[in-house]
């Protein structure tokens, strides 16, 4: 599970940032519209984990895993 360790640590917290702002711009400047809209609304997810450091991904991963340690 070393996608889910890198999604917690300090350098997975900043992608989440850059990758949110790069999904928020890309709706605003490039999609525009109301595609562009829900683009930046879904933006704000990565971005507000990244600022708030919690990760959903690695959340659903993590409990995957764990489900699947227990079930063997």
């Amino acid at each position: 599970m070393k996608f889910i360790k890198f999604m917690t640590s300090n350098v997975g917290r900043g992608a989440r940032v850059v990758l949110g702002l790069v999904i928020i711009s890309l709706g605003m400047f490039v999609v525009q519209g109301t595609v562009g809209t829900v683009m930046s609304i879904v933006g704000l997810v990565p971005l507000s984990g990244g600022v708030f450091d919690f990760c959903l991904i690695g959340a659903a991963l993590g409990a995957l895993a764990t489900a699947v340690a227990h079930a063997q």
